[in-house]
């Protein structure tokens, strides 16, 4: 349920709202609403973050929402378009899989993962969604999931081989 809101602003950042979750107290007068909101935003080159903001009008949940995921940024290392092998991620009862597609194949991803996907850069993967489909979750599930990728360099110096023998498999 990802809203396009992905026009790129004058910072360079693609921002999308994945949420907005409206909560109602019941008070003497009535009732007061307050919203909830879900935020992922990027650059479309490798950083990505989510926020999410509480507020009792959504423009300001908004605003909230973008300041944090802008603190909260994170650096992911791609294979050009696509992931460099598979993963799958778990958080909460939310469980992600997520493996590298060819060129032209697109983001075949659902909801919140497709809205981290696309600002992060990626446009090739195959991704699905298991378990609870709890926005908030996916994505801590999708980002966690992308930060424990590791390159073909990291790989090699950890099994204490060369790049190519690690390609070679």
């Amino acid at each position: 349920m990802a809203f396009d809101d992905s026009s790129p602003k004058s910072d360079g950042y693609q921002e999308k709202l994945v949420s907005v979750n409206r909560t109602a107290k019941v008070v003497k007068g009535g009732r007061v609403f307050g919203f909830a909101v879900l935020v992922v935003v990027g650059d479309g080159k490798g950083k990505v973050g989510f926020g999410r903001g509480k507020a009792r009008e959504v423009p300001i949940a908004i605003q909230k929402a973008m300041e944090q995921a802008k603190k909260n940024m994170v650096y992911i290392p791609l294979s050009g378009s696509t992931i460099f092998h598979e993963i799958t991620w778990n958080y909460g009862a939310s469980k992600v899989f997520m493996k590298p597609a060819s060129e032209g194949t697109g983001i075949i991803a659902g909801g919140a993962m497709r809205a981290v996907l696309e600002v992060l850069g990626v446009q090739n993967i195959l991704a699905k969604s298991i378990g609870s489909t709890n926005p908030s979750n996916i994505v801590r599930a999708t980002i966690g999931a992308l930060t424990n990728i590791g390159t073909p360099d990291y790989v090699a110096a950890k099994r204490g081989k060369t790049v190519e023998e690690v390609m070679a498999g």
